[in-house]
């Protein structure tokens, strides 16, 4: 059994070689030795009546894997999107879990409001359905929030075929709220005739994960596997959990870590136009740009332009630079850096709630910084200096590590 936070400076890792689902989600992560209690209070905090968690194990291809159902045993209300995330939103639980659950039902139900021609405020959750998606995804985050890892990194998603019937019909798969949730999430074709990845999973996948890779550079720690309901043949229904702590070397080799820095020195640019080319690379993917005051040729005052870039975005920001300064060329050279790992958190004060941007890992502790903007807004509407609002979103943050 794992106890509370421990995942701390550490890599929660979910291998959907099979798919991904809400229960899957959760027995998964019971495997990996968070304990039963964690989604059960979250049943509690939210009010939910006559349903009950159950937590069994089976095996697939002979691995001993965990199984999650949850048991309704009362009617239930047909439940608005609207109706569950103001639900959410009261209930007594973790500011970050709040947040990431809205997060998490709103990317689900602006899927099936774009499918189905509705409004999101029109969006439904049929009966027994709707218990078992708040169940899963709210369960599903405070298991998260209870592991407190440094980043979530999801392996790319399987797509299987075929149809699936619906209380609206028959539907394609994957289905199409599935597809709209995984906007931006790798996937890649699977033979198997089935629902691989469940529109909860998707949800899911999408919201809790930074990253996605076949598999992140780590030491690994604790494995947990969850089984899924359905058959796929030879194919094992299941999902692993996987914790583990990240290598500085491994960190340098996972997707996205290589970049490159783009520069140009430039001596008939104007300061107004420099400040517009500045704003303007950063729209189209820098990460970083520097102005340096240089010395050009024939003793000319310029600077030297200095852009950090994903190799990804390199074309597109280099295409900028030669489009927007007067410059009229660009070198570049590949550089790899070691990043740690940022999230965002939601943190209560007396002045409102506060985004604040978490980072840590690599052996590294943890710090934290409220965004400015946000303590800026919550300053004027309170009349107070925005150094208050600082130091006590700097403060809330604080005393809820120490919990």
């Amino acid at each position: 059994m794992l106890a509370k936070g421990e995942g701390k400076g550490k890599t929660l890792f979910f291998d959907a070689f099979a798919g991904i689902s809400g229960d899957m989600t959760i027995a998964s992560l019971l495997h990996l030795g968070i304990p039963l209690s964690v989604p059960e209070e979250v049943v509690g905090a939210l009010g939910l009546q006559g349903c009950r968690l159950e937590q069994g194990r089976t095996w697939r291809s002979g691995i001993l894997s965990t199984t999650f159902e949850v048991h309704v045993d009362a009617p239930q209300p047909e439940r608005t999107w609207q109706s569950i995330d103001a639900m959410i939103e009261a209930a007594p639980l973790d500011p970050h879990v709040r947040s990431m659950s809205r997060s998490v039902f709103r990317r689900l139900a602006e899927a099936e409001a774009q499918v189905h021609g509705m409004s999101l405020d029109s969006v439904h959750f049929h009966e027994v359905g709707a218990v078992d998606s708040i169940v899963d995804i709210v369960g599903a985050c405070a298991m998260v929030a209870w592991l407190d890892p440094v980043r979530v990194v999801c392996s790319p998603l399987p797509m299987g075929h075929g149809t699936v019937r619906a209380r609206h019909g028959v539907l394609p798969l994957p289905a199409p709220a599935t597809v709209l949730c995984l906007r931006g999430v790798p996937t890649y074709e699977i033979d198997v005739e089935g629902e691989t990845v469940t529109p909860t999973g998707a949800a899911l996948a999408s919201v809790l994960a930074s990253s996605y890779a076949r598999w992140p550079g780590m030491a690994v720690e604790a494995v947990g596997w969850g089984a899924g309901t359905r058959e796929f043949g030879e194919l094992p229904n299941l999902l692993r959990a996987v914790l583990g702590t990240p290598s500085i070397s491994a960190a340098t080799e996972l997707d996205g870590g290589t970049h490159a820095v783009l520069e140009a020195h430039i001596d008939d640019m104007t300061g107004e136009l420099t400040g517009y080319v500045v704003a303007k690379l950063m729209q189209e993917g820098a990460l970083d740009v520097a102005v340096i005051p240089t010395t050009a040729k024939k003793g000319r005052p310029g600077i030297l332009l200095s852009v950090i870039t994903s190799e990804a975005k390199r074309e597109d920001v280099a295409r900028a630079m030669l489009r927007e300064t007067t410059t009229i060329g660009v070198r570049w050279h590949v550089v790899r850096r070691i990043e740690r790992e940022r999230r965002v958190e939601t943190i209560a004060t007396e002045y409102g709630e506060v985004p604040v941007k978490v980072s840590g890992g690599h052996g590294v502790a943890e710090q934290a910084k409220p965004e400015f903007e946000a303590c800026v807004r919550l300053a004027e509407a309170a009349r107070v200096p925005v150094r208050d609002v600082l130091a006590a979103a700097a403060a809330a943050w604080s005393r809820r590590r120490e919990r």
